[in-house]
C-alpha cells in the first residue's frame, strides 16, 4: 500500500451503521493505490513491481500497509497519476462513473443536477457529466463555487441560501449522495420521465421517495457502485486527457485514521480525504 483514500463508508461502517460485512475487528478502507507484492494463481493482468490502484473490502481493507484482492478491481496507475490521487479515485470515481455511463446515462444536451457538488464523488460526478456534454447544475455552499467553476459547473446554488427545489427545473437526472429531504425536494426539479439516481448507500429509508417518483412518472435509482478495473481505466484516461482531477483536501498518516474519519464525517470536506501507511 502507497495510498489509501477515505471515504464515508469507512466511518458507516466503523459507527456500526453498516453491519453486512460482519462484526469487528475489521480493517477498514475500500480505496488503494500501491505496489504488487505478490501474484496468485491465474493471476494474468498484473505482475510484481506494477503500480495499480483500485478497491479492497473489510475484513482485508486498505488502511494497512498490505492488502489482497482480485485483479478485476485493479487498473494500472496511468502515467502522471501519482499514488495519493490514484487512492482517491476508485470508490468516489465509480460511484459517479457507473451511474452516469448506465444507469442514467448523460450526454450532450442533457441537464444534470449534482448536489453536494464539491465532495469526494460530487466534484467527480460534475466532471463527468461535462466530459460527457451535459450541462451541469451543483449546489454547494458559496466558498465552494469558485473550486466548481474551475471544474466546469455551468451553474451554481448555494443551498445555504436558495431552496434548490425551487430555483432549479426542466433536469433529466439528479445525482444525490445526500439522501433523506434531498429525494423528493429534488423530485420537483425533474422534467417528465427524468432519474433521480441515490448514491448515498446506506442511510434514509427511500420507501417514500420512490412511490412518490413512481406516482410523477419519474425514474428513481439506488445505486452502489460495483468495483471494475475495466472501469477504472476508463477514469484513467479521463484523467490523461486533461477531462478529469482528483482534488485532494488532506493527506495524513495512517496513525490519523480517527482525524480522517472526522474530517469526513464532518461533510465539509472538498475533494478527498488520503492515508499514507
Amino acid at each position: 500500500m502507497r495510498a489509501a483514500g477515505v471515504n464515508p463508508a469507512d466511518w458507516r461502517i466503523r459507527s456500526g451503521t453498516v453491519r453486512r460485512l460482519g462484526e469487528p475487528p475489521l480493517t477498514l478502507g475500500l480505496d488503494l493505490s500501491g505496489t504488487v507484492e505478490a501474484t496468485g494463481a491465474g493471476v494474468t493482468r498484473f505482475r510484481p513491481g506494477d503500480a495499480v490502484f483500485g478497491n479492497a473490502f473489510p475484513p482485508r481493507g486498505s488502511h494497512a500497509e498490505y492488502t489482497v484482492v482480485p485483479q478485476e478491481w485493479l487498473a494500472a496507475v496511468p502515467p502522471g497519476l501519482d499514488h495519493v490521487h490514484a487512492a482517491a479515485l476508485p470508490t468516489a470515481g465509480l460511484t459517479a462513473w457507473q451511474p452516469l455511463t448506465r444507469a442514467a446515462p448523460v450526454d450532450a444536451g442533457r441537464r444534470v443536477l449534482v448536489h453536494a457538488a464539491a465532495g469526494g464523488v460530487g466534484h467527480l460526478a460534475v466532471q463527468i457529466a461535462k466530459a460527457r456534454g451535459a450541462h451541469v447544475i451543483g449546489t454547494a455552499r458559496a466558498a465552494k463555487h469558485a473550486f466548481l467553476r474551475d471544474l466546469g459547473a455551468d451553474e451554481l446554488v448555494d443551498y445555504t441560501r436558495t431552496d434548490f427545489a425551487e430555483a432549479v427545473r426542466d433536469v433529466d437526472v439528479v445525482f444525490d449522495p445526500i439522501a433523506g429531504d434531498y429525494g423528493p425536494r429534488s423530485l420537483d426539479t425533474l422534467t417528465p420521465g427524468g432519474t433521480l439516481v441515490d448514491v448515498r448507500g446506506s442511510g434514509p429509508d427511500r420507501t417514500a421517495v420512490r412511490e412518490l417518483a413512481r406516482a410523477r412518472g419519474l425514474r428513481f435509482v439506488e445505486f452502489g457502485f460495483t468495483p471494475s478495473g475495466t472501469d477504472l481505466a476508463d477514469l484513467a484516461a479521463l484523467v490523461t486527457g486533461g477531462a478529469l482531477r482528483v482534488a485532494v483536501e488532506e493527506v495524513l498518516p495512517l496513525e490519523q485514521a480517527a482525524r480522517a474519519h472526522e474530517l469526513s464525517e464532518s461533510g465539509r470536506a472538498t475533494g478527498k480525504i488520503v492515508l499514507m501507511p
